[in-house]
């Protein structure tokens, strides 16, 4: 017995035979972005591990291009040449690129893993500058190692700038005492406090304008004497919220917040 099966128009695969209308959706190749270890005249170098990873890891052929940040800049960089240690680049056009907001962070330092976790997500989010500070209530162990982690911080925030496409690393500080800091900062500086219960972050930017700078206080809280010392100083203090919350949480949150109000105030 035959059996005649009709097509279904939902079962109809005529359109697999029809070209891609690859113009609704372009496609976007993004270079990748490097900040120059050196910059001699229109000549840019990667060394080290960047080099190594460019050589060894992406294959990259002399001839290649990518973008390079140099000085605050980016420039199209044309490969020129490659080593295992080094990468040479002749540098051409100008292209865009987004500005870094003015923001700094008077960090009192606190565990390290947890710190450079918080230094390489701050970077992300675009913060220019990082103080680690030694407050009343950091960890007499950590003051007396910090010396010593400011290299490996400098690394993390370096790698994660290239890693979002900024035009320059933060700047990260030697690490200071609170005093010293509280001193030398101008602009508009802001406290973050467990002990504010009025005004929070979001309240106190509403008319802010940068260069700004925010400070957070160790694990065990700013003392009384050292919130005094801030306000004397012209400090705000402001809130994060209800919640108690660790040192590296409240960091990205309030740069997160920071840079939405600055984004729509600028």
């Amino acid at each position: 017995m035959q059996v005649a099966i009709q097509a279904s128009p939902l079962l109809d695969l005529g359109f697999l035979n029809q070209p891609l209308a690859t113009n609704r959706w372009p496609l976007i190749m993004t270079r990748r972005r490097w900040i120059a270890d050196e910059v001699h005249d229109n000549r840019a170098l990667l060394l080290g591990a960047n080099a190594q990873h460019l050589v060894r890891v992406l294959r990259a052929q002399v001839g290649q291009q990518f973008e390079i940040a140099v000085n605050g800049e980016v420039k199209l960089g044309t490969v020129v040449g490659l080593s295992d240690h080094r990468a040479e680049f002749e540098l051409g056009e100008d292209l865009r690129s987004a500005p870094l907001l003015d923001l700094t962070l008077l960090v009192s330092i606190f565990k390290f893993d947890r710190m450079e976790w918080a230094i390489e997500k701050a970077t992300e989010l675009g913060i220019s500058n990082l103080i680690p500070a030694i407050a009343r209530r950091t960890d007499v162990h950590l003051v007396k190692a910090a010396n010593k982690r400011v290299d490996r911080w400098r690394r993390v925030a370096h790698e994660a700038a290239q890693q979002s496409r900024r035009i320059s690393a933060p700047e990260i500080a030697s690490p200071t005492k609170l005093a010293d800091a509280i001193a030398t900062i101008a602009g508009t500086k802001i406290l973050l406090a467990e002990t504010e219960q009025e005004n929070t972050l979001k309240s106190r930017l509403h008319r802010a304008s940068a260069p700004m700078t925010l400070a957070f206080g160790p694990e065990g809280g700013w003392t009384e004497d050292e919130i005094r010392h801030f306000e004397a100083a012209g400090w705000l203090t402001a809130s994060l919220g209800s919640t108690i919350l660790r040192a590296e949480t409240a960091i990205i949150a309030a740069v997160a917040i920071t840079a939405s109000e600055l984004s729509q105030s600028a």
